[in-house]
């Protein structure tokens, strides 16, 4: 008995090695400063908060929002504009990004005037206009 008790903790003991050598490789300790500018993750929020498009063609990441505060030691509370007002505005590390690059082009609107433009993202805008863009229409 105590034989069979001796194997099953050895198992447990190196099925728990094995588990966290795999989190260690995929982890790794992002740091934020109060300044930075962050994308925010939106899975969470499926069915909630619709930005546009909906399911598959909804984007990943939104933003970009400055950090304002760090909160604890993996939370940082972001400025967020009011169309967000219904978000929680303090998310954690992992829900946040920097490292990524959205084309924006500014939109002068027909029957506006130039202080009415807007920045659009280029990916949103080659969908609406796939000739400005590509050349040809979908």
């Amino acid at each position: 008995m105590t034989q069979n008790i001796q194997v099953i903790k050895a198992n447990l003991k190196a099925a728990q090695d094995r588990q966290k050598s795999i989190t260690d490789r995929h982890s790794t300790n992002r740091v934020y400063k109060v300044g930075d500018w962050v994308f925010l993750k939106l899975s969470p929020w499926k069915g909630v908060v619709r930005f546009g498009k909906k399911g598959k063609l909804s984007p990943r990441y939104i933003g970009s929002y400055q950090i304002v505060e760090r909160v604890g030691e993996v939370a940082y509370r972001l400025t967020l504009p009011p169309e967000l007002a219904i978000v929680h505005n303090v998310f954690q590390v992992s829900m946040l990004r920097r490292n990524k690059t959205v084309q924006m082009v500014k939109v002068l609107w027909r029957n506006h005037s130039i202080e009415e433009a807007t920045w659009e993202t280029e990916e949103r805008m080659g969908d609406m206009y796939p000739r400005l863009f590509y050349g040809f229409d979908l």
